[in-house]
This record gives structure tokens, sequence and C-alpha cells, in this order.
């Protein structure tokens, strides 16, 4: 919201020393995020004058049309003599009023005026546009041309106003209110301790049966609809200096008078407007919801199709706007004609989620529709109207009709009880009741009470709800800055909880292992569940769907990690970074079987247990997740030998370091699933309570889902479920005993079908070695036809044999070994090789 400083002093009387920069200080230590004062007309030096062009001489010969102009600047040149003139620009006449400024005079940008010889000319000054004197867009783009009735001499400066002081607000969504002047002038006026002029205070006409018939069919969506008529009004008046000036520093653009009065009075008081051209209106005006499928052509040109939740504006030929964004084309004020004589004033107040829906669906964000949805004041609506009526009468020489037309439904004003001492115990402050009074009195509460009190909201802050909320007020108020600034004394026994520790010691555990995190945004759109190729029942299928998704593209939660890790990776692939190992661990979410509607828990005390498991009975099921992918070199080739790419061990290896991390054993065996190659995927499983629980996938994705997705090949990936992981979990992992006793080592070579899983092979060596067995390690896989045989392969495997009290012997260590190799050749079908 852009502030002009001089329309702010209206209804402020500010001090006169008072610069923007002190009005910036004091609207923020009021809580307002003022983010910029912007000087307008900063170096502009005169003389800057109004002229009347008396000739025009065309030049011929140039590239480009070329005019040398006289113009009558009175005695603002110390002469009384026409101005001699080069002029460019082609959208002004002889006889019209322009803005001339004379040598010596310094424009914005430290542009610097004197005579000059051109075109074979002397110009002796400049005619200006808006641009050159830092207006902004008034729509023209060309030369200023002056309503006739100035004075020929007169101070340009002074006249459109180009010295002044823009505060620039950035308006949080829960403070709509502050989306106009009135609203920035009441925070104002309350931060200097001084009286509001509150421009909403206006005489209204009661309604009566002779105003233009309305009919609201959704009193939810429109609560307040009012409607006042103007008859007689001058086609030809256009927009006087001092409304189109305050539209531009407002950062809008003049189009015509009904249309920048009402965008006039829109930034005056935060009610959004509409003129309609009473002769294009055919029957009375509706309020309704729109029938799937229909037709409407808003004021963009843009032919929209619309939804059955979209709140509309009719007539007897159906929409003629959408309410609360955009009016419609049919019943556009056309200017460039000339004919609109007689216009109906709309100033309604509309259900706040219902427009920003709307604005959303449609891609159609409007300044209305931007202060609809943060909360306008329903009691504004009548004022705003009369504000119009006013200025149509006073600019268009328009007669304003007897009739006014008012349709409110039925409310009660909004009241909140809160302890008095509350804002002392939130802020641990002690203010006392009569602050706690006085602040909530000037924010516009009428409150009621002594200890406990009674609050009546003001009708422009829907924001407030809760006592939390009031007690904001008061803090806001009275400074956040005097808050005492204090440490809190944490009970003791409550640090990190188990699973927070094994969390934590995952992420360390993936981060030394040489990856990198990259959290993503826990949005996917479903088409990446085919780009996976997950079977069409497959439960990662089934998503939470969001209602006001950030994105159309991506509107439910993801049910795996794998798209926002495989997106980060194709990112930074394509940017040049080819050799990369990323991580994330998150939630992921999967609907319930049963929905239940979540309670609203309270914010004046904290909920009960009963609440909060009630709570997290309707949220979606969220285990957390733990995801890696791979692509490029795993290792880097050097001096030191050559490189290694990564591939399908090391996505298993990362779920083996989770399972270091837990505590637990991982099964590891070949599977199928999804995205992953089919011959390259490894399931992962871990034993729960004796039940062997599958908790993820790791290996190589398969070409197709590589492709598909633009990733790199030989893309490896692995994620598992943290939570079950957790379940598995013996806690925290003990630190090994060591061992005064040397250890005896014992290499096997075994012969195995080329089908017989590792995993399989290693599992048996170690049941069968027994408790002497410390570790196993497989060091070689051979693969010859013509020396194993067909369809064999050999693996190779080093044991390593410890006793806790005694130095093993040669024949302990080979009978713990050969046990190993009898129970593999029972269980796999392993042969001793050689």
């Amino acid at each position: 919201m852009r502030v002009p400083l001089s329309w702010l002093r209206e209804y402020v009387d500010l001090p006169a020393t008072e610069t923007g920069r002190d009005v910036q200080a004091k609207l923020i230590s009021v809580g307002l995020e003022v983010e910029t004062v912007e000087q307008l007309g900063d170096g502009l030096k005169g003389p800057l004058v109004v002229g009347k062009v008396l000739t025009i001489e065309e030049l011929e010969g140039f590239k480009k049309p070329i005019r040398f102009c006289t113009v009558d600047v009175g005695q603002a040149n110390g002469t009384g003599e026409p101005q001699e003139i080069v002029c460019g620009a082609r959208n002004f006449a002889v006889g019209d009023k322009v803005v001339v400024v004379l040598p010596g005079a310094v424009l914005p940008g430290d542009f610097a005026i004197a005579a000059r010889k051109t075109y074979g000319k002397t110009s002796h000054g400049m005619i200006c546009s808006g641009d050159e004197l830092g207006m902004g867009d008034d729509g023209s783009h060309g030369i200023i041309v002056l309503p006739p009735e100035h004075e020929v001499g007169t101070d340009a400066i002074e006249l459109l106003q180009l010295v002044d002081e823009v505060l620039d607000i950035a308006v949080t969504p829960d403070r709509g209110y502050a989306l106009s002047i009135r609203g920035v002038a009441r925070e104002t006026a309350t931060a200097y301790g001084l009286p509001l002029r509150d421009p909403a205070l206006l005489d209204v006409p009661q309604p009566n049966a002779f105003g233009y018939p309305v009919q609201v069919s959704d009193p939810m969506g429109c609560d307040r609809f009012t409607a006042r008529t103007v008859t007689g009004l001058d086609p030809e008046a256009r927009s006087p200096l001092w409304l189109t000036r305050r539209l531009q520093k407002a950062g809008m653009r003049p189009i015509s008078l009904a249309v920048d009065i009402t965008n006039y009075v829109m930034l005056e008081l935060g009610q959004p407007l509409h003129a309609y051209d009473r002769s294009r209106v055919q029957g009375p005006i509706g309020v309704r919801r729109a029938e799937q499928g229909e037709k409407l052509t808003t004021l963009d040109g843009a032919k929209r199709t619309l939804d059955a939740e979209d709140l509309v504006i009719t007539d007897d030929r159906g929409p003629i706007g959408l309410a609360g964004v955009m009016g419609g084309a049919n019943t556009e004020i056309d200017d460039t004609e000339g004919t609109t004589t007689e216009v109906v004033v709309e100033a309604a107040h509309f259900n706040a989620l219902s427009i920003s829906r709307t604005a959303r669906r449609h891609k159609l964000a409007s300044e209305a529709s931007k202060r609809f949805e943060r909360g306008v004041d329903p009691q504004a609506a009548s004022a705003a109207a009369q504000r119009t009526v006013d200025l149509l009468v006073l600019l268009a020489g328009g007669t304003a009709d007897a009739g006014v037309t008012e349709v409110i439904a039925p409310s009660a004003p909004h009241t909140i009880t809160i302890p008095a001492d509350h804002p002392d115990k939130v802020a641990g402050v002690a203010y006392g009741r009569e602050t706690v009074v006085r602040r909530l009195q000037e924010v516009g509460c009428d409150v009621y009470g002594q200890d406990e009190l009674i609050v009546t909201v003001p009708s422009w802050r829907p924001d407030l709800t809760d006592p939390n909320d009031l007690a904001e007020e008061v803090i806001r108020l009275e400074g956040y800055e005097n808050l005492p600034s204090t440490l809190p004394k944490p009970p003791s026994g409550r640090g990190l909880t188990d699973r927070q520790r094994l969390h934590r010691r995952i992420g360390r555990a993936l981060a030394g292992a040489g990856y990198v995190e990259a959290p993503n945004y826990p949005f996917i759109g479903e088409h990446v569940f085919d780009q996976f190729g997950l079977a069409a029942d497959d439960p990662n299928r089934k998503v939470v769907k969001l209602v006001n998704p950030l994105s159309d593209e991506e509107p439910a939660l993801r049910t795996t990690l794998l798209p926002g890790l495989l997106g980060a990776l194709r990112r930074n692939d394509g940017r040049g970074s080819h050799d990369l190992a990323l991580f994330e661990t998150g939630l992921v979410f999967h609907p319930r079987e049963e929905l239940k509607i979540a309670v609203r828990l309270p914010v004046d005390r904290r909920p009960t247990d009963e609440e909060i498991a009630s709570l997290t009975e309707a949220l979606p099921v969220q285990p957390r997740h733990a995801a890696v992918v791979l692509a490029g070199a795993r290792e880097q080739a050097g001096w030191w030998g050559k490189g290694r790419p990564a591939d399908w061990a090391d996505a298993v290896e990362a779920a083996r370091a989770l399972a270091r991390e837990a505590g637990t054993e991982l099964v590891v065996r070949g599977g199928q699933y999804g995205p992953w190659h089919p011959g390259r995927c490894a399931e992962l499983a871990v034993v729960v309570e004796g039940v062997e629980q599958v908790i993820g996938y790791a290996g190589e994705l398969h070409p197709g889902v590589l492709k598909t997705l633009g990733l790199p090949a030989r893309t490896s990936a692995m994620e598992l479920d943290l939570d079950v992981l957790e379940l598995a979990s013996s806690g925290v992992p003990k630190g090994p005993k060591i061992s005064t006793f040397p250890v005896a080592t014992q290499d096997v070579a075994l012969v195995v079908d080329v089908a017989v899983p590792h995993a399989g092979v290693e599992a048996a060596l170690r049941e069968g070695a027994g408790e002497l067995l410390e570790s196993i390690r497989l060091f070689d896989v051979y693969e010859n036809a013509a020396q194993l045989g067909e369809g064999k392969k050999s693996l190779a495997y080093a044991l390593r044999f410890r006793a806790a009290d005694r130095t093993l012997t040669v024949d302990e260590a080979s009978a713990a070994r050969d046990a190993a190799v009898s129970l593999a050749g029972e269980r796999v079908g392993a042969v001793l090789r050689g």
C-alpha cells in the first residue's frame, strides 16, 4: 500500500516538522512494515510553469517529426515574451495549456535544463511529459495537456503536487484495514497520540424502496449490498489534477472520471466499489453462485468459464461481474465513446474466503480481491457509496437519486471475554487494567467490565478473534522494544527424545558419508506416479489433496520423498554439477481410512490429551522417511588412482548405514518396485517383535524412468521408513568392546548359482560360524563358465574370528569356518571352491 504523506495529513494533524522517515519509524513501532519512503520530486528545481501554446511550426527534413513551438509563459521568463521551444511530441495543439520547464531548472534525476541549439533552432526550455517529471503512468505517454482553466505562468510544481513523500507499506494478510488511507491514518493517530478525522463519518440517507432493485440469493457470500444511482453526468467531464495525482502517487493509473472516483474512494476508505453504466444493466442486480460452465467476459477482455463456487453479480442476461474481483465488459463505463450519463454504484461486502478462491481459481488478482480476501469493513459500505456519489455530483455535475438500496444480512458484533491481566501474563510486563482498556479503545474496541473484560471488536478488524489477538494489540501499541529480554527456564529432564536423537544421528551419518542434505517442498502432482511406473492399486497413489495448493500442478501432499530429491538432482545436473549425492529426511502423508473433522484447539490454555489425540486422528498418517539419490562419480579419479561411478551398491550401503545408527540388522534381498530397475533393486526389511516388515527399497532406477524424468544414466536411489526402523531399533548403539586378544582371519570362496543372492550366503555363514565370528566381508565376486560351470559364480569372504577371553587356536578358527561353510551348503547349495 502506497500512502502519500500529503494525503495522510488530511486525517491526522501531524507536526509540520515530521518527515516521511519520522512517520515510518512510528508506524514500524506499532507493527506496520513500512519498507521504503519514496521522495517524490527529490532534486526538482524550478522554474516549472503553466504555458499556453501559441504557434506550432512543423520542421521538415528530419528522421522523425519535429515541431518548433512558441509558448506563452507569462512573466515566468522575466520578459513576458513567448518562449521558443523545440518538441517532438504530437499530442498537443495550438491553444493547449502545457507544462513548461525553463532554462535554469533541474528535473528529477539531476537533469539540468539550459537553452540549446537543436534541429537548426534554439530551444529555450522544454515542454514536459509525466515521465520526465516523475509523475508515474498517466496512461497518455505524451505531453501533459492541462485543463484550460489554469492560468498561464502558474507554478506547476505546486499545481501538480510534484514534491511529496510516499510510504510503501507491506501489508500482512491479517491487517487488511491497512490497505486504505483511513486504516493507516488510524495507526498513525494512535502512534502519535493524536485525534483521527475519520473519512467514513458521513451523513448517509436511510435505505428506502426507491433504490435500484437488488436481489441477494447467497447471504453467506454477500452479507451487505449497497446500491446508489447518479444521473445527469457530464460524459465529457475529466478527473481533476488533484484526483489523478493522488491515484498516481498511490500506484494506480487514471482511467476515466467514474472509475477514478471509485478507485480513489477504495484507497481512501478501503472499500472496493464498482460503477455500472445504468443504460447497459438490464433488470435487477443479483448476487448468486455461478452455474457450472457459465461464461463471462471480464473487464480485461478475457472470456472466463465460471465455476459453481464463484460468486457472481448478475442482471436479467446472466453474470455481469465476478463479485469482489472484476466487473464484466458488458456493463463497463465506456470512456472512449463518452456516452455514460447514468451510473449505478455498488458497495458490497463479500465473504473473504470465497473471493480468495475465485481470484486464485481464475488467476485474476485485483485491487478489489486483494482487499476482500484480507477482510473489509462491512460497516463502511454505505459511507463509501455516499462518498462516491458526492464526488460524482461534485466533479461530473450529476444528480444523486433519492433511492437508496441496502440489502443486509442480520449479524451480531463479535465479542471476546478476556481477563484484564491476560496481556500482562503474555508479555511478562505489568501493564495494568487502565493501560489495557485504553489501548483496546484506541484500536476501536468497546470495553466493559473490571477483572473480566468484555470486548466488542470493531467491524474493520476481523482478525481479532481470540484473547491472544487482543493481547497482541496491547503489546504492539505499548512497544515491542519495551518488552524485557529474558531467557526461558526449561525444566530438567526434557532433552531430545530417542526419536529425535535417531534422526540426528541419521543426518550426521549420511552427511559423513558424503551426502548433501536437500530439503524439498512436500507437494507433488499425481502424474509422477505414472512416471514412476507404480501399479494402479499401489498405496502410494492414495494422496491427501490440498484445498488451496500453492501450485495447481502439485495439489497433493507427497507419499514418497523421491520426486523432490530427483527434481533437485535433475536441476543440479542441468547446471553443471554432475557428481551428486543428495539426501532428505522428512514426513510423507497418507490419508486415513476414516475421515474426521479436526477440532479447534483452545489458545487460552494447554489442550488436553484427549483434544490432542482427537486432532491427531483427524490428520493424515505422517511417517518419517529417509531417502538418498546418487549420480555421476562416487569416488573421483586422480593421482591416487581410478575413480568409481556411483551405483546400486552405494544406495544399499546408505540403507545399511541407517540401520547401523538404529542398532538393528537390515535384511537385504532382491526385490522389484516402482521406479527401480527390476534386476538391480534391493528390498529392505527389518524384524519388529518377531515379524519381518519391508521398510523400503534401494538400487538403480529403471532406464525408462530416467529417460522420462530427464535424469543422468545409472542414477541410483534409496528410500525407507524411519518410523518402522526405529521400532526395530535396539536403542542408542553401544560402542564395541576392544579385545586384547588377536584376531584369526579365514578366507573362503564359495561357488553358488548365479541367482543366489549374496545376502543369503552371508546370513548362512554368519549363523554357522557362531559366537566367535566378529565380522564378515565379501571381497570378491567371480564368474567364469569355463572354470566354475554354466550358471555359477564364486563369492569370496573374509571371516574374522576372535574370542573375548583367550587367543583362538588355528583348529578353533578352522572349525568355526567349516561350520559356516557347511550351513551355507545346506541353505543355498554353496560348494567350497577349489
